[in-house]
């Protein structure tokens, strides 16, 4: 198996453990933002965004329908062989979503 297809399914665990049943992601690198909902089409009606960058975004019926990762590329691992310290933004570890 190739390295990448490796490191994507790497996300299975976290969604297993999410209690998520049904998840979408798309990621857009040009912004660097990642939405991650948990039901689709996303149809979020109110938002909350914490001082980490992420916003939980809510249905209808107040219930946690996703969230709005900004500066996504900050939840990524040190390349195999490099060192690299916990990232931390805002006084906040950004290295666990889940």
């Amino acid at each position: 198996m190739k390295k990448k297809e490796e490191e994507i399914l790497g996300i299975i665990p976290h969604v297993i453990r999410s209690g998520r049943n049904d998840v979408w992601i798309d990621y857009d690198a040009e912004s660097d933002v990642m939405y991650i909902n948990f039901r689709y089409p996303p149809g979020s009606v109110e938002h909350s965004e914490g001082e980490n960058g992420i916003v939980k975004n809510f249905d209808e019926a107040g219930k946690l329908a996703g969230f709005t990762v900004r500066e996504a590329k900050r939840f990524m691992k040190a390349p195999e062989g490099e060192k690299r310290g916990a990232i931390v933004r805002r006084g906040v570890n950004a290295c666990c979503l889940f």
